[in-house]
């Protein structure tokens, strides 16, 4: 027998609290995210240390914790430079508009149930509204408008170019990003992501009078989503291996080469806010957000109190771990390949995939469905982007087989044709220069020396 397992806030039990509980949670949510940049960067730091054998940074503060605030305090004291050719307003606005969306997606992110705030009983949630996430959506695309602004307005060929790249790779990726999320809100029947966190509830099941926790995630449930936004996620927010609008090989630094000082801090902050802002929303839409994992929710009072914050947390940074493993593991990627992988198989196989959610939500609400479908339909959408996949890694292989037969010929064709190269070249004589000819310039360490027939240096 399923028991259902009890709820949290929903949309009515926001909108009742007083200005000062809504100043303290704003607040609140500033420091947190400020401390999560700075642990985070610590930690990526150690992490990719230990995987090349290093230890990373120790020095400052136990453990080398305070590393980070270091590194912060030198960027705020650091000369500021502004380049000649650059629109002053423009460049100094640019980071401003990347790093606000980053602080304002949180408001919408449920940390926990109701709890007793200092005397007041309210959600641990800033605010929550029917269409939370595509809020979020909303807000996290005005990031994309700082990027591009602060590559044009540096006045920089290499600026403009690292935010086109940056720009068309965060458009293409939220594509696919979006599509993964609509089969949650078909699934979930609503877009408020407190109640999408409710209806991951799931319950316990009696077994031989052992009572399980049957987790109802949608990252289980709705697995191929779960893996499009994972990837998506990554490419959203400029990480490796898909740091291609970064590529210091290529563009110097991308959109903010020409930036400095406290203002090249605000670009970085909001690269690890945001981060951590893709994590907590696949936490909150996919991992159960902040219910206890299996077996800890088997514990009474796991999802009570302030414990959930523990549990989010804890799914948040498994996540930023992952963005972490990736960088030290994978290589960066050739910008066509990123994108055709976008374009070519991860929007239509999130488009195959929101269709047969929205079929089976259909039939499930008829009465003629369960989760067997689901299974049916996720292995018919795995077969699609595998067979995607191969196809578009035949068509690469193929375009560079000829590419190379091409070169072949070309190599073949200059080595019988004296004419391939435009005017002809007559072959000097065996003896050596002819007589009467130009002599040959050598340079060396910036002495410019004629060699003659015989050799001697004029």
């Amino acid at each position: 027998m399923i028991a259902a397992a009890s709820l949290g806030p929903t949309l009515e039990d926001f909108g009742h609290d007083p200005v000062w509980v809504v100043v303290v949670k704003a607040v609140l949510i500033f420091v947190v995210l400020v401390l999560l940049t700075l642990f985070n960067i610590w930690f990526e730091r150690r992490v990719v240390g230990r995987m090349q054998h290093r230890i990373g940074p120790n020095v400052n503060g136990p453990f080398g914790l305070l590393q980070s605030l270091a590194d912060g305090a030198k960027l705020m004291f650091k000369e500021d430079l502004i380049p000649k050719a650059a629109d002053k307003v423009v460049f100094l606005l640019a980071p401003v508009i990347v790093v606000v969306p980053a602080f304002v997606t949180w408001a919408v992110i449920p940390f926990g149930p109701e709890v007793n705030f200092f005397g007041h009983t309210t959600p641990l949630q800033l605010t929550d509204m029917p269409v939370a996430v595509i809020f979020v959506l909303a807000i996290a695309s005005i990031g994309i408008y700082g990027i591009v602004l602060g590559g044009w307005s540096s006045g920089s060929t290499y600026s403009l170019l690292g935010g086109l790249r940056s720009s068309a790779q965060m458009i293409s990726y939220e594509v696919s990003m979006s599509l993964a999320l609509v089969s949650v809100f078909l699934y979930a029947g609503t877009m408020s992501t407190s109640e999408i966190v409710n209806a991951q509830a799931g319950g316990t099941i009696d077994l031989f009078g052992l009572e399980i926790g049957m987790p109802g995630w949608f990252g289980l449930l709705l697995l191929p989503s779960f893996v499009i936004y994972v990837i998506s996620m990554v490419g959203e927010t400029n990480r490796a291996p898909f740091d291609l609008p970064e590529a210091e090989g290529e563009l110097v630094g991308g959109f903010h080469t020409e930036y400095s000082g406290i203002k090249f801090a605000f670009f970085f902050l909001a690269e690890y806010i945001n981060m951590a802002t893709v994590s907590a929303l696949a936490t909150t839409l996919f991992l159960g957000g902040w219910r206890a994992p299996f077996p800890f929710s088997m514990i009474d009072g796991a999802n009570e109190g302030y414990w959930p914050v523990l549990w989010f947390f804890s799914k948040v940074l498994l996540l930023i771990f992952m963005f972490v493993w990736l960088r030290g593991t994978l290589p960066r990627l050739r910008y066509d390949q990123f994108m055709t992988f976008g374009w070519k198989i991860l929007i239509p196989v999130s488009l195959v995939w929101m269709m047969a959610v929205a079929v089976i939500r259909l039939a499930r609400n008829e009465g003629s469905a369960n989760v067997w479908y689901l299974v049916v339909a996720a292995a018919l959408v795995i077969g699609l982007a595998a067979l995607l996949f191969f196809a578009a890694d035949g068509d690469a292989r193929d375009k560079h087989d000829e590419q190379q037969r091409k070169a072949e010929r070309e190599a073949a064709r200059d080595q019988s044709d004296p004419f391939s190269g435009g005017f002809p070249v007559p072959p000097m004589p065996a003896g050596g220069a002819v007589r009467g000819a130009a002599a040959p310039l050598e340079f060396s360490q910036g002495r410019t020396t004629v060699t003659g027939s015989a050799g001697e240096e004029k």
